[in-house]
């Protein structure tokens, strides 16, 4: 259930329920494609910055371990060792971004694993059914996304495509959810809005999927190549047509101020693996905006990455030692990188909700939305 607390203009401050915990938005949630976030952190990392879900990917898991081997071990959350909430996604995404040969029929999508070659079918039934091993809270429904930019009418034939797709996840999904040794009868499904950049296609398929009075809703499909104008315009179209009462989830986006500016036009959830895989390669985030650590000015700098930041590294460490480790190619200077910009994005999520709270929002975009895309 999502409880709206407080709106200001379209931002919205609220609370979303899972089986495993209550979570405040607006949220990043941390990604953890193959349930480990990249650069050597563990649960117990996540906690110590401020995680409040997980995200994990669908396709990679099936493909390795296998989610029949994470569901004898009891579940995603047993076999990671985390306890709160969490999204896993559907697969699709990285069936059109990684599988070079796939075939796309109405049943689903035929295509060669990257990893070793073999042969696998995934559908809505499959993405379900492996969703439900997993044992995630939040499970994305099955779709196609399409790479910007593409004809009209393919992107038509597709959404029509995604929608009966959506259809097939909710009644599986609820079969799944009726069986006595599901590892997570309370998984709910959310969703996913596609339509490119086409407005019309976007307003018509977000008006379909809402009647399907569905858990939540996603706008996916972006971050693939259009302009933030575009990005934001098609956030706004869709958005009308959200329903006011489930959350929404702005997939795979994005920067800091892509996330503030996206709040302010109504989004609550968000993902991004910028914050890990930027920080394993020493550009890190401040308050006062982006630093590259590989820089040699930093090489004799004593100080922390940032003086207004009390995340475990910054308590502690400055930034010639950081730059020290990632020259040296030591695995922690990757590992501090990344906990650093996982907590500042939580961080970020805190101060967004409070600004929300105490009803000064719009003086914490202003002071921050152009501020945070700076490189210093």
């Amino acid at each position: 259930m999502m409880k709206i607390l407080k709106t200001e203009c379209r931002a919205r401050r609220g609370e979303f329920v899972t089986p495993h915990g209550t979570v405040q938005t607006p949220v990043f949630m941390n990604v953890g494609t193959q349930a480990a976030i990249k650069g050597g952190i563990s649960a117990e990392d996540l906690r110590a910055v401020r995680c409040q879900v997980e995200l994990s990917n669908t396709y990679h898991l099936h493909v390795r371990p296998g989610d029949a081997l994470i569901k004898r071990q009891g579940g995603l959350h047993r076999f990671m060792r985390w306890d709160g909430p969490i999204l896993t996604d559907s697969g699709g995404f990285q069936i059109f971004s990684l599988a070079s040969l796939r075939k796309i029929k109405e049943e689903g999508v035929s295509f060669n694993s990257h990893v070793d070659g073999r042969a696998i079918f995934m559908g809505p039934e499959e993405s379900m059914r492996i969703q439900s091993n997993l044992g995630s809270d939040i499970a994305m429904a099955f779709d196609e996304c399409v790479k910007i930019p593409s004809p009209y009418e393919y992107v038509k034939n597709s959404c029509d495509r995604t929608y009966r797709w959506l259809q097939r996840c909710k009644e599986e999904l609820s079969r799944l959810n009726s069986l006595e040794d599901t590892v997570n009868r309370g998984q709910v499904l959310f969703g996913i809005n596609q339509g490119a950049v086409f407005a019309d296609l976007r307003v018509e398929h977000m008006k379909k999927i809402a009647e399907l009075d569905l858990s939540g809703y996603a706008i996916g499909g972006l971050a693939v190549g259009e302009t933030h104008r575009e990005m934001y315009d098609t956030i706004e179209v869709v958005e009308e047509y959200m329903p006011k009462d489930k959350p929404r989830y702005l997939m795979g986006v994005g920067t800091p101020s892509n996330i503030i500016e996206s709040v302010a036009r109504g989004v609550d959830f968000f993902d991004c693996v910028m914050p890990s895989r930027n920080g394993r390669h020493g550009h890190l985030f401040t308050w006062d905006g982006v630093i590259n650590l590989n820089n040699l000015k930093y090489a004799e700098d004593g100080e922390p990455i940032d003086q207004n930041c009390d995340c475990p590294v910054c308590r502690k460490y400055s930034k010639a030692y950081l730059r020290h480790l990632l020259k040296s190619g030591e695995m922690l200077g990757m590992r501090f990188c990344v906990l650093h910009n996982l907590y500042f994005y939580n961080r970020l999520m805190e101060r967004i909700r409070d600004s929300l709270d105490e009803g000064c929002f719009a003086e914490f975009r202003n002071e921050y939305s152009e501020k945070l895309a700076r490189r210093i």
